[in-house]
C-alpha cells in the first residue's frame, strides 16, 4: 500500500472485548513515521454500545459502512457460548463478499465462523476457547496451537498480545518489515513473532531482569551481523546448549536456532525494503555468510527470493511475508 486511504472499519457489538477493540484502534490509527501513509480507523456499530459490559462507546458509523471497507477488524468477543448479533454477522459477511480483508482478534473467531467465513479453513482464537469453536463449527479447522493464522484475505489471532501480533502482522503486509518494526517500536513490543509460534507456554514470559534470557534477545538483535551459533548464545548466559534451549522454549515458544534464523530473515526484508545493498551485503550484513545462504532460507520462510522481494516491494504491490 504506497498511496491513497486504506479504511479500517473496527465493528463493535454489546460484548465487544475494551483491549483488543482499543489496541486495533491505537495501531491503525497513529503512523509510525512522518509521511507514512497510513490507515483511517472507523468504529462501525449499530448503536451506542457496552464493552466489556462497562464502557458505554458512539460508534463513529454503522454496520452498513463495513462493506465499503479495505479492511474490517472484529475484536474480541465476550459471550462466546451465545449466538453473535444477526446484524453484525450479516455485515461481516458482506464486508467479506465485497472484497474486503476481515481479520478477527481473539474470540472475534466466533462472529467470523458465525458469518461463514472461516468454513473449510485453518483458524484460531484464544486457547481457552478452541474447543468450543472447533465443537460449534466443525467445518472450521481449529488450530490451538499458533498465534495467528493468515488465509489471505481472511485471518484470525489467538488471544490478547496475539492479537497485536496478528495488527503488526497486517502492517507488515500492507507496508514492509521496516514500517512494521518502527510501528512495534512506537508501542514498545517486540518487532515480530511468527504467527506458528505457540500461543501458550507452560511459563509466563518474564519482565525484564527476572530471567536469565531476558536480556539475551536484545544483545542477540543488536549483533546480527556477527556469525552467531546456539553455543554463542550458550556462553553468553553461561548455560549449556540443552539448558539454554529449554529456556529458550518456555520464553519464546521456538528454538534458540529457529529464533536466531527469524531475525536474520527479518533483518534481510528491512534492508531489502530500505537499501540499494547488494545480496552478497545484505548476507553479510544479517550473519547469513553468503548470498547462497541468505536466497536459500529467505526463498524457504518468505516465499520469493530476496531479488523478487525487493522489486515487489518497490513496486509498491504487497509483497510476500511469512
Amino acid at each position: 500500500m504506497t498511496s491513497g486511504t486504506h479504511t479500517v472499519a473496527v465493528a463493535v457489538a454489546n460484548g465487544t472485548l475494551h483491549f483488543e477493540l482499543s489496541l486495533a484502534y491505537e495501531l491503525f490509527s497513529s503512523p509510525p513515521l512522518p509521511d507514512c501513509p497510513w490507515y483511517e480507523p472507523v468504529i462501525c456499530g449499530a448503536g451506542p454500545v457496552r464493552a466489556d459490559g462497562r464502557f458505554l462507546l458512539d460508534p463513529d458509523d454503522g454496520l452498513d459502512r463495513l462493506p465499503l471497507a479495505d479492511t474490517v477488524i472484529v475484536p474480541g468477543w465476550a459471550e462466546v457460548d451465545a449466538d453473535p448479533p444477526a446484524d453484525l454477522v450479516a455485515a461481516v459477511r458482506a464486508a467479506h463478499e465485497a472484497g474486503a480483508r476481515v481479520a478477527s482478534l481473539c474470540t472475534g473467531a466466533f462472529v467470523l465462523a458465525a458469518a461463514g467465513l472461516l468454513d473449510g479453513l485453518r483458524a484460531t482464537t484464544h486457547w481457552a476457547h478452541t474447543e468450543a469453536l472447533a465443537a460449534r463449527y466443525p467445518d472450521v479447522e481449529v488450530d490451538p496451537d499458533v498465534l495467528y493464522v493468515d488465509n489471505g484475505s481472511v485471518l484470525t489471532s489467538a488471544g490478547k498480545a496475539a492479537a497485536l501480533d496478528l495488527c503488526l502482522h497486517l502492517v507488515r503486509r500492507d507496508h514492509g518489515s521496516a514500517v512494521a518494526n518502527a510501528a512495534a517500536r512506537r508501542l514498545v513490543v517486540a518487532p515480530h513473532r511468527p504467527g506458528g509460534q505457540a500461543q501458550f507456554v507452560a511459563a509466563p514470559v518474564p519482565e525484564h531482569g527476572d530471567h536469565p534470557l531476558s536480556d539475551l534477545l536484545g544483545w542477540v538483535t543488536e549483533r546480527l551481523g556477527e556469525p552467531l551459533t546456539v553455543e554463542d548464545l550458550a556462553r553468553r548466559t553461561n548455560m549449556s546448549s540443552r539448558h539454554l534451549g529449554r529456556h529458550f522454549r518456555v520464553m519464546t515458544g521456538t528454538t534458540p536456532l529457529q529464533w536466531l534464523l527469524t531475525q536474520r530473515i527479518r533483518r534481510a526484508q528491512e534492508l531489502l525494503e530500505t537499501t540499494d545493498d547488494g545480496v552478497d551485503a545484505i548476507a553479510a550484513a544479517t550473519g547469513m555468510g553468503t548470498a547462497a545462504t541468505l536466497r536459500r532460507h529467505f526463498n524457504r520462510t518468505v516465499g520469493v527470493p530476496p531479488d523478487a522481494y525487493r522489486r515487489t516491494f518497490r513496486a509498491g504491490r504487497t509483497p510476500p511475508v511469512a
